[in-house]
């Protein structure tokens, strides 16, 4: 069987959309405004293409946010849905203002969002490894394994809470397994 890296399959993923992508043709101004217009009394198609027409601003847009905390692939999709949500919604103005603020919008909530997924990930990974450490230090002590409630009287926690790192880190050992095999 051929392990194949996931990071691999999303360059891949997105080096195709960067060719499909060739292939679209931006909507003019004229074009533009002519859609706005029928985007905005409700009209789907219109709709379509208008974001279809603006794809590549979008990914020029989310080229800016590219510093390695999102992979590209990722950037564009929230960027493309943005895009996507600033069409739907448009109703007057100026619409490429409108998608420029939006997909810019949207890209930024979702690089908070990884970061505070990361800090998370990194505080629980935190808290697992305090609590092994203590774990060790307990079993030294009481020449036996401690038990959940002990462990959460010492860490000042709830037994909920140290079940819940146990849990957590009996998830990611099986996790690191199965990508193993």
């Amino acid at each position: 069987m051929e392990y194949r890296d996931e990071t691999m399959e999303k360059e891949d993923f997105y080096q195709m959309y960067l060719d499909d992508l060739e292939e679209i043709v931006p909507c003019t101004e004229a074009e533009r405004e002519l859609l706005a217009a029928r985007a905005a009394a409700g009209d789907g198609e219109a709709k379509k293409r208008l974001v279809e027409g603006h794809l590549k601003i979008a990914l020029e847009i989310a080229s800016e946010y590219m510093d390695g905390s999102l992979a590209p692939g990722d950037l564009v999709q929230e960027a493309n849905m943005a895009l996507m949500a600033a069409v739907d919604s448009y109703r007057e103005g100026n619409l490429i203002n409108c998608i420029k603020e939006a997909v810019r919008q949207g890209l930024k909530e979702a690089l908070e969002q990884q970061k505070m997924e990361t800090e998370a990930g990194e505080e629980a990974a935190a808290r697992a490894n305090v609590l092994q450490e203590v774990s060790r230090v307990m079993a030294e002590e009481l020449g036996r394994e401690a038990t959940v409630e002990e462990l959460a009287e010492r860490m000042k926690m709830t037994s909920q809470e140290i079940r819940d790192i146990m849990k957590m880190t009996m998830d990611a050992v099986y996790a690191a397994n199965s990508n193993i095999q």
